[in-house]
This record gives structure tokens, sequence and C-alpha cells, in this order.
């Protein structure tokens, strides 16, 4: 009786290893790309990145500040449109004004606003008087534009006062003269009033001179065809 039932309990025992079966557990990460989700993340952060940059390049840009009552508009106006040449002349020299003074561009040289006094390139020290309204502007409007523009753009502070005419300072021993031509055929006459309450008129030659020396009469000026 003693061996059957050795052999009964060794082919039970056998039957309990063979019905056992082993547990196979994933490795640590498996089924689980790590590539895709580092690309996503990347492509999604410069989808950010790029819209940010949109919406800032795009935004609104606030139009420049109205100078003297003179605002910079999107366009130029033909309602009321005329001339008048400024002359600087210093110890004899004729120093034009600045091309497109008081007429902002954009970082490809493009117009994006006009003010209503305001120089064109292609007309030498003419300054063009366009406004959707008649009314008297001077001298001293067309400076405070011209100051406002060129500090807008890095430039320097054009002034007109006793002792300042654009950038420049009169020295000790300078003296401002004034001539007025106002195409009459009277010629220029000296002007002895206040620079900046000079009134701006149609085809109005306004020389301004630091001497020494005193060009008298000042140089002629001739307006360009069509203006």
């Amino acid at each position: 009786m003693a061996p059957r039932s050795r052999v009964n309990a060794g082919a039970g025992a056998g039957r309990s290893k063979a019905g056992r079966r082993q547990v196979v557990r994933p490795r640590s990460g498996a089924g689980v790309p790590l590539l895709p989700i580092v690309v996503g993340a990347i492509l999604g952060v410069l989808v950010i990145v790029m819209i940010g940059a949109i919406i800032y390049y795009n935004r609104p840009t606030p139009p420049p500040p109205t100078v003297s009552g003179i605002p910079c508009d999107q366009l130029e106006h033909t309602q009321v449109h005329y001339h008048a040449a400024l002359q600087i002349v210093y110890h004899g020299v004729t120093t034009n004004l600045k091309g497109n003074t008081g007429i902002q561009t954009d970082s490809g040289g493009n117009p994006t606003c006009y003010y209503w006094l305001h120089v064109h390139t292609q007309d030498p020290n003419v300054i063009h008087i366009e406004s959707p309204a008649s009314q008297t502007f001077t001298l001293g409007q067309f400076f405070d534009v011209w100051s406002a523009w060129s500090t807008a753009n890095g430039g320097d502070q054009q002034r007109l006062d006793a002792t300042h005419v654009s950038s420049i300072t009169l020295g000790a021993d300078d003296k401002m003269v004034i001539y007025i031509d106002l195409g009459d055929g009277k010629g220029a006459t000296v002007y002895t009033g206040d620079p900046r309450a000079i009134p701006l008129k149609q085809h109005e030659v306004i020389t301004i001179e630091i001497t020494p020396p005193d060009v008298n009469p000042p140089p002629k000026f001739t307006f360009p065809s069509g203006l």
C-alpha cells in the first residue's frame, strides 16, 4: 500500500506544477512611444509662438499725435491744397528741408499718414498745405509738426525762436533776418515780427537767414511746375 501512495502523491505534485502558468509582466514604458509625444509638444509650442507673433505684429498701431491742432490723416486732403516755400540760409548756404517731413511711413517706406503740413521729397523746400477745411496755418505750426515728426523718427528737435532755427543754434555773433516774398511783384521784404506767427499763403516764399553774411536780396525760389 505504501508505494502506491507515493506514486499518487508524485502524480499530484506534477499536475500542480504543470497547472501553474507563469505571469508575464510588461516592461516599464512598453507600448508608450515617446517620440510622437515630444514632437507634438514642440509643434504645440511653435504654434502658440506663431499665433502670438501674428497677433503682436498685426496689432493696430496708434496714430501719431495731433500737433498744434494738426492731425496725421491716412490720406492727403484735396479740399484745401496750396503751397508755400521755406528757405533756411545759414551763413550764406541754403539748408534744405528734410524730405518727407510730416509724412509718417512704415518700415518699407510706404506712407501711413500725412500731417496737413508736410514736405514731399520731390519738391525741395516746398510746404504742402492740405487740409479738409479752409483755415489759416502758420510757420510756427509747421515747425511744431516738423519737430514732432523728426523726434518720432529719431531726429533732432526743430525749433523756431529767438535763438534757434530748425536744429541750428544762433551764436553770439549771429543774427536772424527774415524775408517774405508774397509773389505779388513787390519782391522780398524784411519781416520784423514773430516768425512763428507768419501765415502760410499760396506761393509765398519765406526766407530765414542766420547772418553774417546778410544775403540781400535772398536766394530766388521757383516753384516746381504744376504747384
